[in-house]
């Protein structure tokens, strides 16, 4: 469509100004690499098929991971900076398979607040040029969250459940997935949970594999049977030291923090501090990347950072952010991107690559579609 073909060039242009190569990945992808990274969820989103030895392929449902599969194919060790804009493909009830998509990537540098500022504003930069002069900017933070969990000893069990729910948007109230399920939501195996109380680790997790091998049980979900006696263990000590209300209280206290960035980051050292966390290197990476946001032309006091905001938490790793367009009634992000440190390994880079990156959806600013 004109508009689209006309964003694409507006778009690429303006990237290619600031070093970022074209990059153009093959539309037809392996279809694991989604399914691994972004959960089962895109299963019923992606169009699939299979080749003459059964495996599984997909139109490319977005470019990242296109992308970065690229990149590690070719070998190169250097940072690399790259920019993408052309049709991407996902069933979307009442909205057409097809649909433009634009934006960068940033592969292997070091100065993480530089190049995280960098990202942003050149989003903010892409989509003013495309007509959305003053977009609502959503920020978060993952590492900081995680720190903060670490900090606070959350058990993992309990840590997922809170994450996930964050992730569905409860806020605050977030904090009452830290409760582990209650007996009535697991009567199915209750009294395993009840027998590995108090048990010796290393013995309780054979005892649990012993009782999957003899009910034939050998993979579920494509979690082993090692993997499945991790769990039940993590869940029976959470029986046994559910996370306490202090933690509780603490963690509402910070998933209520919304604000401008510098407004956010005083209160999130004011709680660290009551709390006698060591949150100092992640607030002040905090701080660094504000300043970063600041000195590109980004204005800081427009960004509304909430401590509650999430992206795909299996996904991303720190920074996080969305612009909006405050003329949608839908809610639905024109661009959103951030931190994803640990992707490039799990696609199978030799050594961790950190990267950054977002995406515009074109036909969202330029009126083409929904």
């Amino acid at each position: 469509m004109p508009a689209t073909a006309a964003s694409i060039e507006t778009v690429i242009a303006l990237f290619a100004r600031e070093g970022y190569a074209r990059a153009e990945p093959a539309i037809l992808q392996p279809a694991d690499v989604f399914l691994d990274l972004s959960g089962e969820d895109i299963r019923r989103r992606i169009f699939m098929t299979q080749d003459s030895e059964g495996r599984d392929w997909c139109l490319r449902p977005e470019y990242t991971i296109p992308v970065a599969l690229d990149h590690i194919a070719s070998g190169s060790s250097e940072p690399a900076a790259y920019a993408y804009a052309g049709p991407v493909f996902r069933m979307r009830s009442g909205e057409p398979g097809e649909f433009a998509q634009a934006g960068i990537e940033s592969f292997g540098r070091d100065d993480f607040a530089a190049t995280d500022a960098e990202i942003m504003a050149l989003t903010v930069e892409a989509t003013a040029a495309l007509g959305l002069a003053q977009p609502k900017i959503l920020m978060g933070d993952v590492a900081l969250l995680g720190a903060l969990l670490d900090g606070l000893s959350v058990p993992a069990g309990a840590r997922r459940r809170l994450m996930r729910a964050v992730v569905q948007g409860k806020g605050a109230q977030a904090v009452d997935a830290l409760d582990p399920p209650t007996p009535e939501g697991e009567t199915a195996h209750a009294g395993l949970l009840k027998a590995l109380e108090g048990q010796d680790p290393k013995a309780a997790k054979a005892f649990v594999e012993d009782v999957l091998s003899i009910a034939g049980i050998s993979t579920v979900g494509g979690r082993s049977a090692g993997d499945i006696a991790e769990r039940f263990l993590a869940r029976a000590a959470e029986r046994e030291n559910p996370v306490n209300g202090d933690v509780k209280a603490l963690l509402a206290q910070v998933l209520a923090i919304t604000g401008d960035p510098d407004t956010a980051s005083a209160a999130l050292r004011a709680l660290a501090d009551q709390a006698s966390l060591d949150l100092g290197r992640e607030l002040d990476a905090f701080d660094e990347r504000t300043g970063f946001l600041a000195v590109r032309g980004v204005d800081v006091s427009a960004i509304g950072f909430q401590a509650a905001f999430a992206r795909n938490l299996d996904y991303y790793t720190g920074f996080i952010f969305e612009l909006h367009d405050a003329a949608r009634s839908d809610g639905k992000p024109v661009a959103g991107g951030g931190r994803y440190d640990q992707v490039l390994g799990r696609l199978g880079a030799a050594a961790p690559i950190p990267a950054v990156g977002a995406s515009i959806w074109l036909e969202r600013l330029t009126g083409d579609a929904a």
